[in-house]
């Protein structure tokens, strides 16, 4: 699994001019799976997700917790971050798992980390054409891939 963690201000997801998740402080977290993933590699991404320390304290020092914050979430399925560019101009996505297998690992990232942070994550949906719109505050921004822990 690959993610992509914004510290946002603000951020909501938008299907066929309805917003379908809206949050304000917290963090857009953008997903892409693979099909050799697994429940190790949703809980080692959940632990990093609540644990990094991104977000302000009082003396404007990253030094707190999503949980520190009470903080808000919004999971999005995007399968384009498993993108290879090696050849050509074309990405290919071949390494992205397929719906029969990224579904249900969606699901029980998104699951995992509810039961973990306490309370409801926001999401888009499953292969939509979304809008994503965030006010990235930082801006933080940091990519994260479970089969790779640096």
């Amino acid at each position: 699994m690959k993610i992509v963690i914004q510290r946002v201000s603000k951020a909501s997801v938008t299907i066929n001019q309805k917003k379908v998740a809206g949050i304000k402080s917290g963090l857009l977290v953008l997903l892409g799976i693979v099909n050799e993933d697994t429940q190790e590699d949703i809980d080692w991404l959940v632990r990093k997700i609540l644990n990094l320390r991104i977000f302000n304290d009082d003396k404007g020092v990253m030094n707190n917790s999503l949980l520190e914050i009470n903080g808000e979430v919004i999971v999005v399925s995007q399968f384009t971050l498993q993108a290879s560019t090696k050849k050509g101009n074309r990405p290919s996505y071949i390494k992205a798992a397929k719906p029969d297998v990224a579904i249900p690992l969606y699901e029980k990232f998104v699951k995992t980390l509810e039961n973990q942070l306490g309370k409801t994550v926001q999401t888009g949906q499953f292969g939509a054409d979304m809008k994503v719109e965030l006010l990235n505050d930082g801006p933080v921004t940091i990519i994260i891939d479970s089969k790779n822990k640096e």
